[in-house]
């Protein structure tokens, strides 16, 4: 992943603040030029009392902790609003610049919400889709008030590329 998005025009790296986040980016990153920046914004949905569930329960229990935080955890809809701060900070600093952030499956589904307009109920209950990547362009001025397009590479634009 390194060497790919080193030669990528990558100015920084965003990273959630827990261990498995933080080592991915190590590897990829470590003796390069490419900034760092841990931030806790990123971090997977706390699934409280459910966390170290196996994945397959847990999955079965997503639906109903949309808005409602699972017991001594956080909401999707939480995820959520955490994204769009961070992103609006993103915006605000890094426009024009193409960033890596590395994250989880909560935080890909927030920025699919906030992204590409699509629901929750839709992003929580469908199968996770692992690919190697995924590109989201942040209109320069984002501030999360509005749905924001997403696009494919090859196409030109402003704002910034996460």
């Amino acid at each position: 992943m390194g060497e790919r998005r080193r030669s990528d025009g990558i100015t920084a790296a965003f990273v959630s603040d827990l261990r498995r986040a933080v080592e991915t980016a190590e590897i990829a990153f470590t003796g390069s030029d490419i900034p760092v920046y841990e931030d806790a914004r990123l971090r997977e949905c706390s699934y409280g009392d459910l966390d170290g569930m196996p994945v397959a329960q847990l999955v079965q229990t997503r639906a109903r902790h949309i808005g409602e935080p699972y017991p001594g955890g956080q909401s999707s809809r939480q995820v959520v609003d955490a994204m769009r701060d961070f992103l609006r900070d993103l915006s605000a600093e890094w426009d024009g610049r193409r960033v890596v952030v590395i994250s989880h499956s909560a935080n890909k589904w927030a920025l699919d919400c906030l992204l590409s307009g699509r629901a929750l109920e839709d992003l929580v209950d469908a199968p996770f889709d692992w690919q190697k990547g995924w590109l989201y362009v942040l209109a320069s001025g984002w501030t999360g008030e509005a749905k924001t397009s997403w696009g494919r590479r090859g196409h030109t634009y402003s704002g910034s590329e996460l």
